[in-house]
């Protein structure tokens, strides 16, 4: 089993399918279906991919297909820009007269 009963999940479900979607929605957007990623504690033991019953932090019974066991955010602020730096400093002078003038 990949996921045991009250561990910390993420699921995945189609709220609506696209030709469901309500006419006012954008043609663009309407190409693609509703998909909602709720997390929660998983309800019974079961391996990704097979449909589960979780509930949410706020108490929400919600089912879905299981996407991840302990699930974590997995982005960043990307690579260090040399140029920002120098800015920050250029401002903490304008704005402060430098690090000298700070207490």
């Amino acid at each position: 089993m990949d996921a045991k009963r009250g561990n910390w999940v993420i699921i995945h479900n189609i709220v609506l399918e696209s030709s469901q979607r309500a006419p006012q929605v954008p043609d663009d957007t309407k190409l693609h279906p509703l998909e909602m990623w709720v997390k929660g504690f998983i309800e019974e033991d079961a391996n990704i991919g097979e449909l589960v019953n979780i509930k949410t932090i706020t108490g929400r019974n919600v089912s879905g297909k299981l996407l991840k066991v302990e699930p974590y955010y997995e982005h960043d602020y990307g690579k260090c820009i040399p140029e920002l730096l120098q800015i920050g400093l250029q401002a903490r002078n304008i704005l402060f007269g430098g690090e000298e003038n700070e207490r």
